[in-house]
């Protein structure tokens, strides 16, 4: 289930954004990027719509994805 940002609290947000930039394995190719860019970059592509909030009801709990990787997942699992 995709949660839209903009119901979400800014603080909500931040906290889910913080967390998928920590989570080990997270790369962002050659270039160095401070944290405060990275999450500008996330915030823009969270509101541009290439990225989306996800909720797992089956695992509780949250994630951002691409947005075509959940469509094509939605895709291949329908409920």
């Amino acid at each position: 289930m995709i949660i839209p940002v903009e119901q979400l609290q800014q603080e909500t947000l931040l906290a889910i954004i913080d967390e998928f930039i920590l989570r080990e394995g997270t790369d962002y190719g050659l270039q160095e990027y401070s944290h405060q860019q990275k999450v500008l970059q996330i915030q823009a592509q969270l509101k541009s719509g290439r990225l989306v909030i996800v909720f797992s009801e089956a695992y509780e709990t949250v994630n951002i994805m691409l947005a075509e990787q959940f469509q094509q997942q939605s895709a291949s699992n329908p409920s």
